[in-house]
């Protein structure tokens, strides 16, 4: 098995923010200067656009996304529209794909399968849908997946519903799809919910399986001081 990094954010990251951490360890990453790296996160309210983002898929104006505390920002990933905010655990990879593993289809799979079998692991039956990127349950969509690769290194990722706001999710037509509602594990769950941090564990856990990295806990700090020790 591969080793790799995790590195744990405690605090919501405000969306740009998230993309220049990317950025940076991507180009990091294909220049082999760090392992491949996962990165854990909550971001601050946000409603992002993606590479088939529309307008037409907000349902309330920029104003009043912006009166209601939510950013708005065009995201480099594929897919369409989404909402980030507190209670929502994002996973970034940042890996390179090599040999068999070259198949941005395949990575999609991955990503899916690890939702799935983190749901498992807490008694809900979460699956695919011909045709559709995520994971859904029978009472809704649980977690979106946007991705992008450079030069195949990938960056973006999925965002898993934990315990969100759902009002947030009222802005938009969530990926695009009309008549699609969108759940999460508080919803299914109740106060049997696990914490942020216990998925994230568990997420961790998963990936190592599906995609076939150890991920050991590094802070950002020390990750990026290697990079800049490096050039």
């Amino acid at each position: 098995m591969q080793q790799g990094w995790a590195v744990y954010f405690e605090d919501p990251v405000p969306y740009e923010q998230g993309v220049r951490i990317q950025e940076r360890l991507v180009a990091a990453r294909m220049a082999d200067k760090i392992r491949d790296t996962v990165l854990f996160l909550e971001h601050e309210p946000v409603v992002t656009l993606g590479a088939r983002g529309r307008d037409e898929h907000l349902l309330v104006d920029r104003r009043e996304l912006a009166r209601r505390g939510i950013a708005l920002a065009q995201a480099s990933r594929g897919g369409d529209v989404t909402y980030h905010g507190p209670g929502q655990l994002v996973m970034y990879p940042i890996m390179r794909l090599g040999g068999v593993e070259a198949d941005s289809h395949g990575y999609l799979r991955n990503l899916e399968e690890i939702v799935i079998r983190v749901a498992s692991s807490w008694g809900i039956r979460a699956f695919r849908r011909a045709g559709m990127t995520g994971a859904w349950t029978r009472e809704g969509k649980i977690a979106a997946i946007g991705i992008r690769l450079r030069r195949w290194v990938t960056f973006h990722g999925l965002s898993l519903n934990v315990a969100p706001d759902p009002t947030g999710f009222e802005t938009i037509v969530p990926c695009g799809l009309e008549g699609e509602r969108v759940t999460s594990l508080r919803a299914l769950l109740g106060e049997a919910c696990p914490s942020v941090p216990a998925v994230r564990e568990r997420m961790r856990e998963q990936f190592a399986d599906v995609c076939g990295r150890e991920l050991t806990v590094r802070s950002l700090g020390a990750l990026l001081a290697q990079t800049r020790a490096e050039e």
